[in-house]
């Protein structure tokens, strides 16, 4: 199910739904993305692999302007979704990431009820005008989390009460209860055992139907199993990208090819 060879799906006919020209990011006077192009297609896996350092979380935050957070950090270029400039000045951060939706590292549920993890961003985005809708919004979330069953009966409980892997589905569910287009994971299975990590990747294939989703994975049998591109980060550059079964069977660039075969990172 997951071989990338499978997964790559008509994805040259897919639009664009993001992209990025001459992308610099500097933190200070480091100089840690340089020159990045970039389109990121809708509807699809793109998966950014390479060593640690190499600048691939950096660029993900710079999709969401997440890296607006960070004092030192400045960044170049230009950056659109659906063809606008997500860094024009009249672009309102917040509801940028209500579009842009994402999920970190280590699962982090809010210190509140499942229900409520779930229904804070909705509840801001002012789109419930009752409970029944907040129900329904909240419900949908969970099942798109994968998480629905396992947690239909408890929805007061503490969503710190959940298990890892629970924990990483319900800030996934978080993430799309705001009816975003781009989901961004980064390194979203990297605190997770093996059978979560697998059940967080048969999610992610399943989100692609509705999303746009673009995860930075340490782990290369991820980015083989479930996306369809991969770009390859190294020394914050961007090498190379493609689609995930040429990167990994025949990739163009000696440091695509070193990195993969374990020589370097």
């Amino acid at each position: 199910m997951y071989d990338a060879v499978n997964t790559e799906q008509s994805v040259q006919q897919t639009e664009t739904k993001i992209s990025a020209r001459n992308v610099q990011v500097y933190y200070g006077d480091t100089h840690a993305i340089k020159d990045v192009d970039v389109d990121i297609a809708d509807k699809t896996v793109t998966a950014f692999i390479g060593p640690s350092g190499c600048g691939k979380s950096t660029f993900l935050r710079c999709l969401n302007r997440m890296n607006d957070t960070i004092d030192i950090c400045r960044v170049e270029g230009r950056i659109e979704l659906d063809g606008e400039d997500i860094y024009d000045p009249k672009v309102d951060p917040v509801q940028l990431r209500a579009k842009v939706g994402m999920v970190f590292q280590k699962p982090n549920p809010f210190p509140k009820s499942i229900y409520d993890n779930i229904a804070y961003g909705p509840r801001i985005h002012g789109m419930a005008r009752n409970k029944a809708e907040l129900d329904e919004i909240v419900e949908r979330a969970l099942r798109r989390g994968a998480i629905w069953d396992e947690v239909k009966d408890r929805l007061d409980a503490p969503g710190t009460g959940l298990s890892g892997g629970q924990q990483q589905r319900l800030c996934i569910a978080r993430a799309v209860a705001t009816e975003p287009e781009v989901l961004l994971m980064d390194e979203p299975c990297s605190a997770l055992d093996p059978i979560a990590t697998a059940q967080v990747e048969e999610l992610i294939d399943e989100l692609r139907q509705n999303y746009s989703v673009v995860i930075v994975t340490h782990s290369m049998q991820q980015a083989a199993r479930v996306s369809q591109k991969t770009a390859f980060f190294h020394l914050g550059n961007l090498v190379e990208f493609g689609d995930t079964s040429q990167i990994f069977t025949n990739p163009e660039d000696p440091r695509t090819e070193s990195y993969i075969t374990g020589r370097i990172g």
